[in-house]
């Protein structure tokens, strides 16, 4: 087997461990509010606080990965948001020793530290995807990492549901806490950040790796001028408005199928885990897709026409959910709609490694950070707009609102222009001749 494809492994348990600590709180959320009497309105701003922290480092630990390496960077940040994912646990005693402090604002501070940590994860990912792949792979590499993400999500459940009944919803986020620690040891031992520097590799792979075995040295981002070019707001905003969808099946799915649609919580169980089993399965193919018709007609029409054909039938069908009256079925529409947005995800990451270069860490978690305030946004706005409408229904519209928006942006970004003049790459790939 090839290197590259084993370090895809790591990466694939990385992307299923930070959602499974991620959607953690969300499965137990309707239990973690009663328990700790948190209303609506208060849970937006905790979900909120996690999509806050991840959204503030995501540039910096994107930047820490090129300057770096994804080998400390992934091992340290893992680490961190780990002990965050314990300690979101433990919040009712650490507000009982900080007596002067409420459990409300203790969870607040917890999340939001624990959303810093999580912000080196994918940017890292992506890093290390630039560095041990050529641009051929790229898509597919990032699609199987997103699917491994959307397994994750749809495994939380089904561990958690039984967890919190045998051992209250605590104890879930002391098992998973520990898990990723173990995570940290393997990849510590096994990950290089110059496919060159790993023992056993073959000048054959070398060769197949091309420009992503390049040197360590640091190309420092020439901010001044990426933040001239609109080809990179474009991206951000994009990416921002997907998030307002995405965000809503991490942080509200969970609440709204309970308290929106009248599901049991074994029902729950079950309905909850088709978004992220349709996403796994949407991802995966998005991203090959688009590598085949990049391949084929380019990179413009390969990256564009996955992205805006899934975010605008995610605008349809969540509008859909909103006005369906059974509730099985609008939980399918549900579901389809996080697929077809899911799909234009690995192919968003795979434009920040095409645009990006040598920074495509950065890149990555610029466009990260602005999804992530989209996240943070979309989690406070929900909890007021089912206060506004009275509805946990019509409170989707706005979603489907931004991601159509999502969608119109996709069409505007040229994945062959790359933000910095001069910076010569394999990102490009030419339109062959078709005869």
């Amino acid at each position: 087997m090839r290197y590259r494809k084993r370090l895809l492994i790591l990466l694939f348990l990385l992307a299923a461990i930070t959602y499974l600590d991620r959607i953690c709180i969300s499965v137990a959320g309707p239990v973690i509010q009663a328990d700790l009497g948190i209303s609506p309105k208060q849970w937006g701003y905790v979900m909120g606080a996690f999509a806050l922290g991840y959204a503030i480092f995501e540039i910096p630990a994107g930047m820490l990965a090129d300057r770096i390496g994804a080998r400390n960077v992934l091992t340290r940040v893992v680490l961190w948001w780990s002990l965050f994912t314990v300690l979101t646990g433990a919040v009712s005693y650490l507000s009982t020793i900080i007596a002067v402090v409420s459990t409300f604002t203790v969870l607040l501070v917890v999340r939001f530290l624990f959303g810093a940590g999580e912000a080196g994860a994918f940017p890292g990912a992506t890093s290390a995807v630039s560095r041990w792949f050529p641009a051929a792979e790229r898509g597919r590499a990032q699609s199987v990492i997103m699917m491994a993400a959307r397994v994750g999500g749809m495994m939380t459940p089904l561990l958690v549901v039984p967890m919190q009944r045998a051992w209250g919803w605590q104890s879930t986020f002391y098992v998973f806490g520990s898990v990723g620690v173990i995570w940290c040891a393997v990849w510590y031992w096994r990950y290089r950040d110059r496919p060159a520097e790993k023992k056993g590799i073959t000048q054959t792979e070398l060769d197949e790796i091309g420009a992503g075995s390049g040197s360590n040295v640091h190309t420092p981002v020439p901010w001044r001028r990426v933040l001239r070019r609109s080809a990179f707001w474009r991206l951000l905003l994009m990416y921002h408005t997907y998030n307002w969808c995405a965000y809503f099946y991490l942080s509200w799915l969970h609440t709204y199928l309970q308290k929106g649609r009248g599901f049991t919580p074994d029902q729950m169980k079950l309905w909850s885990m088709l978004p992220f089993a349709l996403g796994a399965c949407a991802i995966l193919v998005g991203g090959q897709l688009s590598d085949r018709l990049v391949a084929r007609y380019g990179l413009k029409v390969g990256r564009r026409a996955v992205g805006v054909t899934g975010l605008a039938l995610s605008a349809v069908c969540l509008t859909t959910t909103a006005f369906t009256q059974n509730p099985s079925v609008a939980a399918i529409f549900l579901a389809l709609a996080y697929a077809t947005s899911d799909a234009c995800v690995p192919v968003s990451w795979a434009i920040a490694l095409d645009v990006g270069g040598k920074n495509a860490g950065a890149i990555s978690g610029a466009m990260n950070m602005a999804g992530q305030v989209g996240s943070f946004m979309s989690s406070i706005a929900f909890g007021h707009l089912i206060e506004l409408f009275g509805s946990y229904d019509l409170a989707l519209l706005p979603l489907a609102a931004m991601v159509g928006i999502s969608s119109i942006l996709f069409w505007s970004i040229d994945p062959t222009e790359q933000l910095v003049p001069g910076e010569e790459d394999d990102v490009r790939v030419a339109r062959p001749q078709i005869a």
